[in-house]
């Protein structure tokens, strides 16, 4: 692993690096334990864990929406290494003209700008993003910003995982525009079919696995897509 950069916006110390095995070299972003900025919610830690746990729940349920990400060691000791997405296309979320509302997107809420100007936090009513939408749901993303919703190709990735899986309600997200829903069914049966056989047992909690499982077990029951909670700040700040 050699590392090539610093991410500077982000909170904690993140890190593009290049991985060389033999005549075989990629990209990736690695998160050492030791950068982690300390947070009165989250175990001290444990943040890197999360981030491969996200990735291991995407896997189990078949839904591939975060990219491969392991725990392995590096130059700053122990962390989450996630393949770099190199490039990538404008994804289908962010601000936009309120006047100028793209077809077939979803306003979540409006903002204003310095200047008087209107804008509204939108996304487009996309099927790959309601799957996104509903991980998020599932494994109770604190965290999901306009930034971490990546288009690479045909696909869409969600990165930046390492407030997730708290076991009570923190869900803020930027994809509030399937609220109320209808969950389709092929993604309803895949979360009544979730089985982890102990593969997040390393990286969470035991409490924080059981609320995982209920949450998977009351999504597939109800069968939709969760409302804003009115008591708590809901949408992720900066949302972009």
């Amino acid at each position: 692993m050699e590392i090539e950069g610093r991410l500077v916006d982000a909170s904690n110390t993140t890190l593009r690096v290049l991985l060389t095995h033999g005549d075989t070299q990629v990209r990736a972003v690695y998160k050492p334990v030791r950068g982690e900025r300390p947070l009165w919610d989250f175990p001290t830690g444990t943040l890197a864990g999360r981030e491969v746990g996200a990735y291991l729940v995407s896997e189990a349920l078949g839904w591939n929406v975060v990219p491969p990400t392991v725990l392995r060691g590096g130059p700053l000791g122990l962390g989450s290494c996630q393949l770099w997405l190199d490039e990538l296309d404008e994804p289908p979320v962010g601000f936009v003209p309120a006047d100028r509302l793209p077809e077939g997107w979803l306003a979540i809420t409006g903002f204003q700008d310095e200047d008087g100007e209107t804008f509204l936090l939108a996304h487009a009513d996309d099927p790959r993003l309601r799957r996104l939408a509903l991980f998020d749901a599932l494994v109770n993303n604190a965290d999901r910003k306009g930034g971490h919703v990546l288009l690479f190709g045909d696909d869409i990735y969600g990165v930046d995982h390492g407030v997730c899986f708290h076991e009570e309600p923190k869900l803020r997200t930027v994809l509030w525009g399937f609220a109320g829903q209808e969950i389709p069914a092929d993604l309803r049966e895949d979360l009544s079919k979730l089985r982890l056989d102990g593969v997040l047992d390393e990286h969470l909690s035991t409490v924080e696995i059981e609320a995982l499982l209920r949450r998977a077990d009351a999504l597939a029951t109800f069968g939709l897509f969760p409302q804003p909670d009115q008591d708590r700040h809901v949408i992720p700040w900066p949302p972009v």
